[in-house]
């Protein structure tokens, strides 16, 4: 194995791309994420096993969150735990582009977390507001409902573009291929947007996990949870006409 230094160089290098992703994953949980990399690489792990390392840190926050009675001490606990879990998140894919070991495998284990992640943890708020909440209405046991059918219909329709369009891609491939006619390169990659970056913040989930460092004020927990609730749903609306759209123009002819 090599130094720290030059693993930690050859994960750089292996990075993917910064297109379409927001600041916090650029700049915070990718380091975070390259520096978990290089001491799983030199520990040893696999790939798999620093995706269920990742699971083991998120799922325990999320079981704290519905079984614990909120404070203080509780949110600083519950955001460590998932901020860490998703800096191995991040950490799974480095190792593998670094070793050469990822496989079907560890991109299916890898999106079964993610969902559960999703899933779980707005299941753990609604727990949370049922059984310690002094909610002003019953109407806030919706919310996580609402949130959580975004964060999945958001996640499910992001993978099914990204499948879908990379069997189009290699179907357009094929037909030139087949017909002798040169494929078509296609517009060179647009350069990455600062203001993207910036506006994607929001919709990331790093930052979305900032809100329970709020659980030791409820008021100001509900407060922050619904504001992200209604931005997520809004992003939700934005990706899916921008998707349908992507879709629609790789129809053949």
């Amino acid at each position: 194995m090599g130094s720290t230094g030059t693993v930690l160089r050859e994960l750089r290098g292996a990075q993917k791309s910064a297109k379409g992703v927001s600041l916090y994953s650029r700049y915070v949980n990718r380091p975070a994420g390259r520096m978990l990399a290089a001491g799983a690489y030199r520990a040893g792990l696999t790939p798999n096993q620093v995706t269920l390392v990742s699971a083991a840190f998120t799922y325990a926050a999320l079981a704290a969150v519905a079984l614990v009675e909120p404070s203080w001490t509780l949110g600083l606990a519950v955001y460590a735990a998932l901020a860490v879990g998703f800096a191995f998140d991040s950490a799974d894919g480095q190792l593998a582009r670094l070793t050469g070991r990822g496989g079907p495998d560890g991109e299916w284990l890898d999106h079964v977390v993610d969902c559960g992640k999703l899933l779980l943890v707005h299941a753990a708020v609604l727990i949370s507001f049922y059984r310690f909440g002094e909610l002003p209405s019953d109407a806030w046991l919706l919310l996580p409902l609402g949130f959580q059918l975004a964060a999945v219909v958001t996640f499910c329709a992001g993978l099914l573009r990204e499948q879908l369009g990379k069997a189009a891609a290699t179907a357009q491939a094929a037909t030139a291929q087949a017909s002798a006619a040169p494929a078509d390169p296609g517009t060179p990659p647009a350069p990455v947007s600062r203001v993207r970056a910036v506006a994607l913040l929001p919709a990331d989930y790093g930052v979305f996990c900032l809100v329970f460092l709020l659980l030791g004020a409820p008021g100001a927990f509900r407060a922050g949870y619904a504001v992200l609730a209604v931005v997520h749903t809004l992003f939700l609306a934005a990706f899916l006409t921008k998707w349908f759209r992507e879709l629609r123009g790789l129809r053949p002819g």
